[in-house]
């Protein structure tokens, strides 16, 4: 097993000295360009995918990478979002579903997950992808059918519809796949849409 103080210790020794002028400048600065919405799946790391430095990236890691529609209230999803789009401005936001997700497999199997119930309502947040997605069974169609339908959730938040209507905001649906490395881009919506590169 890796050992975590083994890891800081690195860090610490062999990065930070390296980037020590990058953290000066995060330590009085935070203005990442992209709202980067993932799975939980520790298998899907965002900074190593997109190949970005700390401080380019606000992250929002979910199971099965769930953003719920907007509801009045406090919920850590929604306040993550709100503030990555109204207070820090980012310009992209990115939902990113991966290959062999387990939340989505479960769902396209139907596992019991009655031993789980805060994962069980929480993968409820998914049921319209179940009912979009054409085959029982078929995970990559899951996968790209709750990205999508993770995209119009966020559309239903103020700070994201407010951003989209003055053109200040793109939404990116991706899916990872972890065997090839490869990133497909699904949508995008909003100004400078860019594709992704071969």
């Amino acid at each position: 097993m890796h050992s975590l103080a083994t890891g800081v210790a690195r860090f610490q020794r062999d990065v930070f000295p390296a980037k020590r002028e990058l953290f000066a400048r995060l330590a009085a600065q935070h203005s990442p360009h992209t709202l980067f919405i993932g799975c939980s799946d520790a298998r899907v790391v965002p900074e190593l995918i997109t190949g970005c430095e700390p401080g380019e990236l606000f992250v929002v890691r979910t199971a099965g990478n769930l953003v719920p529609a907007y509801t009045p209230g406090a919920d850590g999803v929604t306040a993550s979002i709100e503030y990555a789009v109204a207070q820090l401005g980012v310009t992209d936001v990115v939902v990113c579903g991966h290959s062999a997700c387990g939340a989505m497999t479960a769902l396209a199997h139907g596992h019991d997950l009655s031993g789980a119930p805060a994962v069980a309502d929480w993968l409820r947040l998914a049921d319209a992808s179940v009912a979009r997605a054409a085959a029982p069974g078929d995970v990559p169609a899951l996968v790209r059918h709750n990205v999508l339908a993770q995209l119009a959730n966020l559309a239903t938040h103020p700070s994201v519809a407010r951003a989209l209507a003055e053109r200040k905001v793109a939404l990116r649906g991706w899916v990872f796949d972890i065997g090839t490395g490869r990133v497909e881009e699904l949508a995008t919506t909003g100004p400078a849409a860019t594709p992704l590169a071969a």
